[in-house]
């Protein structure tokens, strides 16, 4: 970028470029909640991105059937959160909605932890060691009486559950 622009002009320039990138190669709106993250991640793992901005956030192969979710984080310590599940009207469909779409769909979750715009580390879980451990959570949170403004589930996994049940990629 030239010096003759002021900061304000180049952050103008390069959004609506990458906004303009993203929108021709058909992977969605790079500002949209997580979604440059996803891209970012899908890349450097050499899967395809997502086409689309709902269901899986890449995926493992460039025919589109191995489906993948990304969860990323600015923290200080790898995490990943998992929140905004829709609730079922029973704790056996909802059993069977985190098994067969939301969580176990996705044979691979991949952990981000970004720093300084990049990748600091990263994670590669099974979807089944994912919901074996927030199922425990998710089933309190179902069961309670007061659910509170957003009746929708949510839990992170922390640090050392990451630690001791992925494989460190980066």
């Amino acid at each position: 970028m030239s010096d003759n622009l002021s900061f304000e002009q180049q952050y103008l320039i390069l959004y609506e470029k990458m906004h303009l990138l993203c929108e021709n190669n058909k992977v969605g709106d790079p500002f949209s909640y997580g979604r440059g993250k996803e891209i970012y991640m899908a890349i450097k793992l050499g899967h395809t991105i997502s086409p689309t901005l709902s269901g899986a956030d890449g995926y493992e192969d460039k025919e589109l059937k191995i489906p993948a979710e990304y969860k990323a984080t600015t923290g200080k310590c790898i995490k990943a959160t998992y929140n905004g599940i829709s609730v079922q009207p029973t704790w056996e469909e909802q059993e069977k909605y985190l098994k067969e779409q939301k969580i176990c769909k996705y044979k691979n979750h991949y952990f981000a932890r970004f720093e300084n715009g990049k990748i600091a580390e990263m994670y590669k879980m099974t979807g089944e060691k994912v919901y074996e451990y927030i199922i425990p959570k998710l089933k309190k949170q179902f069961e309670k009486e007061n659910k509170g403004k957003d009746p929708r589930l949510g839990c992170q996994i922390g640090k050392k559950y990451i630690l001791d049940n992925s494989i460190k990629l980066i």
